[in-house]
């Protein structure tokens, strides 16, 4: 772990001021703010110190746009048209070890978890001191920094270790990342733990987050902080990579009945609204503070899948029918050609603002958990079909060709078959492709290019075994961390 990240304490709160190109506003001294050492000492100040969390969270370089794209664009749903540079080495698979995406999010990656266990740490040492109203409210926080953390070292270990299960291959006695269990003094000599006991780590992260917010008696009731509902999902996603079949099933459910989401939006109209922009997901569990005051303008999300020139595929495109409200996302720019398609945003579209910058970032949202019932219920070790169908049939209605069983899949591989579909589907622009691709072992198509009669660059890729370099500056700090050896999975 760099030194930097382990001595000094960000406290910027979500308020205005975050919008720009560059990052000017955080040139005077980003680590000023409290010190760690016996400063966060009241309730006060652990909710500041959770919210300088959330911050690094929400900021572009992770969650805010990088830790996100990252798991579409370099996948078989995404159409990069040349127009720009951003993501390209990404894209086309020409990235090195000095990447800029990457160190981004490797280092506010790791901002988070180690903020994340410094509000831990600092919440559970003066815990027995406080009054009942305050243990409530510290459990709340508690609850919350176990789920940040849970969440940063889910998005690290999937982008730099290999994925923990490959079509029941188990994987999880290679090399992972930097647990952070406790906060890392400056100057540790840190080293990596395996996948397995980095995928340890975080069921227990999100474990604990439950059991305190069961000790508070509930969440905040808001989807712009970490909620029971979230958690559930956070835990059903993890399973669901660790093929814990059951498991997955348990905590999908749970978080629906959390949220008290029962079917989903399928007119086109009300499905486009979803994206309208702040809290109007009401399909989401968990969503970035972003706004049109507040937003990463340039470095947006938004910005990425419009002006910055990425698209849906041509691929994904054909996948959708006819009637699918969810096309209804899929507007195009007037610069748009069909040699260089811009597309308007799509789920970035803040349809409100007509801002695409101002879009958010929908976290953990239901419809993957209906995914999730579907799939898990068809690998169980108790495969239950029905099951799988009624579920999957509350996502695939958003084609309004689909309204019974009857018009999906009735045996398991071409149930298996359409699920995949429909996950690239409904999950294009949340960042979830390329681990799909890689659990499911698929033999990849990546690195589109000659729109409108698209070639893949690269096919039958075997994208299991891709690797994503580990920083050069982290490896030669001297910390102890070592490289993975990636250049050798790269497609050729």
């Amino acid at each position: 772990m760099k030194k930097h990240i382990a001595k000094a304490f960000i406290l910027l709160a979500l308020g205005g001021g975050v919008s720009g190109c560059g990052n000017d506003f955080l040139e005077t001294d980003y680590y000023a703010g409290i010190d760690v050492d016996g400063a966060l000492s009241s309730v006060n100040n652990i909710a500041t110190a959770l919210n300088g969390t959330y911050y690094n969270l929400y900021y572009y370089a992770f969650a805010g746009n990088y830790a996100i794209n990252i798991g579409d664009i370099p996948t078989d749903i995404a159409y990069w048209n040349g127009k720009t540079g951003h993501f390209d080495d990404i894209y086309t698979y020409t990235f090195t070890d000095t990447d800029t995406y990457l160190s981004a999010i490797w280092q506010y990656g790791y901002r988070v978890a180690d903020n994340a266990a410094r509000v831990i740490q600092g919440a559970q040492a003066i815990y027995e001191g406080c009054s009942t109203e305050e243990k409530a409210e510290l459990d709340v926080y508690l609850a919350e920094a176990y789920a940040l953390r849970g969440y940063a070292q889910l998005v690290l270990t999937n982008v730099f270790a290999h994925q923990v299960k490959v079509n029941g291959t188990d994987f999880s006695g290679e090399p992972g990342i930097v647990v952070i269990d406790t906060p890392i003094p400056a100057l540790t000599q840190v080293s990596r733990s395996t996948v397995g006991q980095s995928y340890e780590a975080i069921l227990s992260d999100f474990n604990n987050a439950l059991t305190h917010f069961n000790a508070a008696g509930g969440d905040r009731g808001s989807k712009l902080y970490l909620n029971r509902a979230a958690v559930y999902g956070l835990l059903a996603r993890t399973n669901l990579y660790l093929e814990n079949w059951d498991e997955a099933i348990t905590n999908a459910q749970n978080a629906l009945d959390e949220a008290g989401i029962t079917t989903l939006t399928y007119a086109p109209a009300a499905y486009r609204a979803l994206y309208n922009g702040g809290e109007s997901n009401t399909e989401s569990f968990f969503a970035l503070a972003i706004t049109s005051n507040q937003n990463w303008s340039a470095n947006s999300c938004g910005t990425l899948w419009s002006t910055y020139n990425y698209s849906p595929s041509p691929k994904l495109q054909a996948l959708y029918g006819t009637n699918d409200c969810r096309t209804s996302l899929f507007d195009w720019t007037n610069e748009s050609t069909a040699a260089a398609p811009q597309f308007a945003g799509g789920k970035f579209s803040c349809f409100d603002s007509g801002n695409p910058a101002n879009a958010t970032n929908y976290i953990v949202n239901a419809p993957e958990m209906f995914l999730i019932l579907a799939e898990a219920n068809l690998r169980s070790a108790n495969v239950n079909v029905t099951a799988a169908q009624n579920a999957l049939l509350t996502v695939a209605r958003r084609n309004a060709d689909i309204t019974s069983v009857g018009d999906l899949p009735s045996t398991s591989s071409d149930l298996m078959a359409f699920i995949k579909d429909e996950r690239a589907r409904e999950l294009f622009q949340e960042g979830l492709r390329l681990y799909d691709l890689r659990r499911w072992d698929e033999r990849a198509e990546v690195y589109a290019y000659g729109a409108p009669g698209v070639t893949f660059t690269f096919s039958d890729y075997q994208i299991s075994n891709l690797l994503f370099p580990i920083p050069s500056a982290e490896i030669t700090s001297g910390f102890g961390v070592e490289q993975n050896d990636w250049s050798g999975t790269l497609p050729h």
